[in-house]
């Protein structure tokens, strides 16, 4: 749902600074697992807090097993989107739907290989379902918000 909101988003790194072809890169130089779920965390921490008021049930997203909020504005042609969740590593999660989808038009992320993304950045596969599940509900919701 794109909600319209008083509260302009917050200044966000991905996406602009933090692309997805430095998340590609970042994650393809660590060797293991814990170390790519430790990165995860850190670009987490690095995206902005949602402000509570623009946290209602009519942005939460369905499917994920924790709390994740997104609002998504358009202006000049081009997304900007505002996540937040109540758990570290779906904060980090976020992030990388962020990288891939922020500052980009509708056919930039429609034509956007999320697939292939994920494959990449060695992800899905040490994910729980239910994360993994979660996920793909966030970047359902973007499609189709922009479609």
């Amino acid at each position: 749902m794109t909600q319209s909101v008083s509260t302009s988003f917050p200044s966000s790194p991905f996406g602009q600074d933090i692309t997805s072809a430095d998340i590609v890169a970042t994650m393809q130089q660590l060797s293991g697992w814990e170390d790519r779920y430790r990165q995860v965390i850190q670009w987490g921490k690095k995206l902005p807090q949602m402000p509570e008021e623009m946290k209602s049930d009519q942005v939460v997203v369905a499917g994920c097993e924790s709390q994740v909020w997104l609002v998504a504005q358009i202006k000049g042609g081009v997304w900007h989107f505002c996540a937040d969740s109540d758990a570290r590593i779906v904060r980090g999660l976020i992030a990388l739907v962020m990288a891939a989808f922020d500052g980009k038009t509708s056919a930039q992320i429609q034509a956007f290989n999320i697939d292939e993304y994920f494959e990449k950045v060695g992800l899905i596969a040490h994910l729980s379902p239910s994360r993994g599940n979660g996920l793909k509900a966030i970047v359902a919701q973007i499609q189709e918000l922009t479609a």
